[in-house]
């Protein structure tokens, strides 16, 4: 798979997640969880290419996979995801939480989801 269609599969399972917990279906949501995770792990696997191919997702057009993609890119790209992940934090919801403990995470160094 190509990585311009690998950051297609995780910005639309992340979407699908959201929409999926939005509905109380947690089991439609951890197997789109699952595959967005798998389609970022393929990414990361391809090294510094693979992290430039999601950094077009911190401009996607849903909050949710900005977040998901800031997330997963603060070590690589620090300041490009902290605004993300600090615009998205100043809202209310599940969103701006995942984004607000992405951002606890980093400053305490407990932050692992890229090791490089």
């Amino acid at each position: 798979m190509t990585l311009e269609k690998l950051v297609e599969q995780v910005a639309l399972h992340v979407a699908a997640q959201t929409d999926a917990i939005w509905k109380g279906d947690a089991k439609t949501g951890n197997k789109h969880a699952r595959k967005y995770g798998a389609a970022i792990d393929q990414l990361l696997a391809h090294g510094d290419p693979g992290r430039d191919a999601l950094l077009v997702l911190l401009k996607h057009e849903r909050m949710d996979v900005r977040v998901m993609a800031a997330a997963h890119l603060l070590r690589y790209r620090t300041a490009e995801a902290r605004t993300v992940l600090e615009e998205a934090a100043k809202g209310q919801g599940l969103v701006p939480f995942e984004a607000s403990e992405a951002l606890k995470r980093w400053d305490e160094g407990t932050w692992a989801l890229d090791p490089g």
